[in-house]
């Protein structure tokens, strides 16, 4: 089964369709060389400055079984109006000129320092995307797990796909798969009206820094500047599928504790259609090499496999590609 024909704009897409004449392309791309997630998510300019509103639906039209001569009364929809913001994620970068001039080759030497910073903002952007909370940091935007905070239907609607199978006593040491399903009328993430989407380097050249010495003291440097603002937004929350599971009760062969394979089935069924976008799981290293263990130890034939997808070797679950992201935490409270 192939899910990956749907095409919908990822960053290097956006990218592709502007102009040439900045160094945005290479910055992608070495975003998706440690956070993989980056190969998948859909992204859309916001319909405001500063947060992007959508309607969602909230209950469907009920038709009426019609005899002859008998009247129909017109119905609607249910919707509601949902507004996300956005956050600023900003750094710089300052080298010393004189020991980036050392070597001449500056821009090399700077290079190697961009990409520290690059991993840095990837890394933060990526923790945000699975665990923001405008409630504690308003300065972020809410990632998934605020909005799969609960596995009790009667507290909220989308709590029946939160899938947690088991509890640990402490409470403290759980994780979680994802299963996105990324589309513009599912789930996707932002960018500010009139902007470009995706993290922007700008390089300041040649500057004076004061105090360089924590005192009174100046030093010639070179500075960059990297700035991404983004956000995300969950239209439907029926293609976000959560499952925590306790990481300590895991075993290769499933005999006891958590059975990734058919929680992973379990997942697939609670969406209505991976062809409404770009499916894709997410969970942490040790999540996907029990996986892979796991599968190993039930069959020789398992729906387990490594595709071949836009030229990358990639793990895959019945079609589905399984991303490591390391960002996903192993000290998780309960759901």
């Amino acid at each position: 089964m192939s899910t990956l024909a749907v095409t919908h704009p990822t960053l290097l897409d956006l990218k592709n369709r502007l102009d040439g004449a900045d160094n945005i392309a290479n910055i992608i791309e070495m975003l998706s060389q440690t956070n993989e997630i980056i190969d998948d998510m859909v992204w859309l300019e916001a319909n405001e400055l500063t947060g992007h509103t959508t309607t969602v639906r909230t209950g469907l039209p009920a038709p009426t079984w019609r005899k002859l001569y008998g009247g129909v009364q017109p119905t609607k929809s249910g919707t509601r109006k949902v507004k996300d913001t956005m956050g600023m994620l900003e750094d710089y970068a300052e080298v010393d000129k004189a020991l980036a001039d050392l070597n001449g080759n500056a821009a090399a030497f700077r290079l190697s320092e961009d990409r520290a910073h690059i991993e840095g903002m990837n890394q933060e952007f990526a923790q945000t995307l699975f665990y923001g909370n405008e409630g504690t940091e308003p300065e972020a935007f809410t990632g998934f797990s605020p909005r799969f905070a609960t596995n009790d239907t009667s507290v909220a609607l989308n709590a029946v796909n939160v899938l947690s199978p088991v509890a640990t006593p402490d409470n403290t040491d759980n994780t979680s798969i994802w299963l996105v399903v990324w589309g513009p009328n599912t789930v996707h993430g932002i960018y500010p009206k009139g902007s470009k989407a995706g993290l922007q380097m700008e390089d300041l050249g040649r500057v004076t820094i004061e105090n360089a010495d924590g005192a009174s003291g100046r030093m010639e440097a070179y500075r960059t500047h990297y700035r991404w603002d983004c956000g995300l937004t969950v239209r439907d929350w029926r293609y976000i599928v959560r499952v925590q599971v306790d990481q300590e009760d895991l075993v290769k062969d499933a005999a006891t504790g958590p059975d990734l394979t058919d929680l992973l089935v379990q997942a697939l069924e609670q969406v209505p259609s991976l062809a409404m976008g770009r499916p894709a799981f997410y969970c942490n290293r040790t999540i996907r090499s029990y996986l892979r263990r796991q599968m190993i130890n039930k069959t020789k034939n398992s729906t387990l496999a490594f595709d071949n997808m836009a030229g990358k070797r990639v793990l895959s679950f019945d079609g589905v590609p399984i991303r490591r992201c390391d960002q996903i935490l192993s000290t998780e409270s309960g759901v």
